[in-house]
């Protein structure tokens, strides 16, 4: 004890760097990109400072740019020309997000391409899936709505993307897709679950993003309930057991001890640093409330202390030009 033991000693500027717990790198983050079929210059986010959506014919050159950065890995969803019910236009062969895996992988082939699998971008109503009445009254039908996550891992898988990634918290929807890419010859595709995915009041500024928003209700009756932190536990392991390669906890920052439970699970754990988180600390910083850089940094040291091996945020560009410039 003080006077003999000392921490400080070990905090010198010049010896702190020796001791760091936890380091964060950019092969550590996963950028997210947003593709849209009906315009043909970039558009800015309003409620996203910074990011964009970007026409289908730039996805090859904002891929590239991507790669400058030192980024690895982007995660792609698409802003379609029709939506519908069904949401057909998710798994046609020349959708949105298939044209832009195609275009990406042809001209950035060593960048890992996610492919965010979900039907909410697609469908008119905004739900993830086939609606439909229950005795509960209308709401998102399960087993219905596999039939429709299936058709769009297969069509993404066959576009070249290299993870597949359901986001609709649709019971059972890891087994379906593993057994639909294994019938096809994609036993070699990875599956990254949002195996953990809270219904959040985060999400506004992404559904502005990817026109995602619904025409009623909400998704509470799929998405995981904040209270609830056994059943988040539960829906990750069950993921487990039906074939996921990759977990995932959906929001990121204020889930922490979530993402600390899920990563005992032993399986890779990505994180989601969702578009609320980011557009707070972007609000707080054009504000001057905030030093952005160091809020951000520090936001995602502790999305990486509590255990997660990928982190999805949208500074992951500014983070790969500010790590660089500590090195």
């Amino acid at each position: 004890m003080y006077p003999q033991r000392r921490l400080r000693r070990l905090r010198k500027r010049h010896i702190q760097p020796l001791f760091k717990e936890t380091v964060l790198t950019k092969d550590d983050l996963v950028m997210p990109l947003f593709f849209d079929e009906t315009i043909e210059e970039k558009r800015a986010i309003e409620s996203m400072p910074g990011q964009y959506r970007y026409p289908l014919s730039s996805a090859g050159i904002v891929a590239q740019r991507v790669q400058s950065a030192g980024i690895r890995s982007i995660i792609l969803f698409g802003i379609p020309k029709d939506k519908d019910s069904e949401g057909t236009s998710g798994w046609t062969e020349n959708g949105v997000i298939q044209r832009a895996v195609r275009e990406i992988k042809k001209e950035v082939p060593e960048m890992v391409v996610i492919a965010d699998t979900c039907a909410c971008e697609y469908t008119d109503h905004g739900h993830c899936g086939i609606i439909g009445d229950t005795p509960c009254g209308t709401d998102l039908l399960n087993d219905e709505s596999l039939e429709v996550m299936a058709k769009i891992a297969v069509s993404q898988a066959k576009a070249g993307a290299d993870i597949i990634a359901p986001s609709c918290m649709l019971d059972g929807m890891v087994a379906t897709i593993r057994e639909a890419l294994d019938l096809e010859g994609f036993t070699e595709t990875p599956i990254m679950s949002y195996s953990t995915k809270f219904s959040s009041a985060l999400y506004g500024p992404f559904r502005d993003a990817a026109d995602s928003g619904m025409s009623f209700g909400d998704r509470s009756t799929y998405q995981m309930a904040p209270e609830n932190p056994g059943e988040a536990f539960f829906e990750s392991e069950t993921d487990l057991y039906e074939g996921a390669d990759i977990l995932m906890v959906k929001p990121a920052g204020f889930y922490l001890d979530i993402i600390s439970s899920v990563k005992t699970l032993g399986l890779p754990l990505a994180a989601y640093q969702v578009s609320g988180e980011y557009s707070m600390i972007k609000a707080a910083a054009a504000n001057g409330w905030l030093d952005e850089k160091k809020v951000a940094l520090e936001s995602l040291i502790a999305i990486k202390r509590a255990g997660a091996d990928l982190i999805i945020t949208y500074f992951a560009e500014d983070t790969a030009r500010w790590l660089n410039e500590k090195q």
